[in-house]
């Protein structure tokens, strides 16, 4: 079955956990199929990131291992069809 994946990645103070989580991103950066970064001021404090996933055991893992960072809350989205 298909299904679309949306990660969507919040993180409350930026400068102290977005490296964190750009290692993890970069780990399983072949499971993002697509990235977005919004934010409402040039540098804000906290940020939030979407993401579309690939269908594979390796998004489970990458999320749970984003999920672990302090400062960081993911929410889930899957669409099947």
């Amino acid at each position: 079955m298909d299904k679309h994946i949306i990660v969507g990645v919040h993180i409350v103070n930026r400068e102290a956990h977005a490296l964190r989580v750009q290692e993890v991103f970069t780990k399983y950066g072949a499971e993002i199929k697509t990235r977005l970064g919004m934010h409402d001021d040039i540098c804000p404090a906290n940020g939030l990131i979407l993401l579309e996933m690939t269908d594979t055991p390796e998004t489970c893992r990458m999320i749970a291992e984003v999920e672990k960072i302090e400062g960081v809350d993911c929410k889930t989205m899957t669409f099947e069809h």
